[in-house]
């Protein structure tokens, strides 16, 4: 089946078979590697991109019934840049498998104003969907707040 979808900004038309995950439509088909598969379920956030305005699981959504311009990791490097910055100044990473997903829905907090990005517990909870094995998310929450932060300062502070 012939679909037209939009893919970082970029209008795209691929052919798939009728089951065929967007995921695999990133990764396999248009090299987008950023986005992990881990559990394959849902449950751990790796394969999180934003389909319109919502963070989603890429693993469960079928290509074809994809709603909305979808960004990769890849798609939101430029406009994330201190939020990967934060990360890496702060320790929010450290093996990385889990990062592109805790990235993404990382910006889109901060993006949607959707929690109070300065209460830990707020930040904690909304990520609570994306798991991180190794930095026990301390490290993770403090990127987060402090790129929020350095974002809702007025220009020249």
């Amino acid at each position: 089946m012939i679909i037209k979808l939009v893919v970082n900004g970029a209008q795209t038309t691929v052919d798939i078979a009728p089951g065929t995950r967007l995921l695999d439509l990133l990764r396999d088909r248009m090299g987008l590697i950023g986005t992990k598969e881990a559990c394959g379920r849902g449950d751990c956030g790796a394969c999180t991109v934003l389909v319109g305005d919502r963070a989603v699981p890429s693993c469960l959504v079928l290509a074809a019934r994809t709603d909305g311009p979808v960004r990769t990791v890849e798609g939101i490097a430029a406009d994330a840049s201190a939020l990967r910055e934060a990360f890496a100044d702060r320790g929010g990473l450290q093996c990385g498998y889990c990062t592109p997903g805790l990235v993404v829905r990382a910006h889109q907090l901060i993006e949607s104003g959707e929690c109070d990005t300065s209460e830990g517990d707020a930040v904690r909870r909304a990520l609570a969907g994306n798991f991180c094995r190794c930095t026990g998310y301390n490290a993770v929450i403090a990127a987060v707040q402090h790129a929020a932060a350095g974002r809702a300062a007025p220009d020249g502070a």
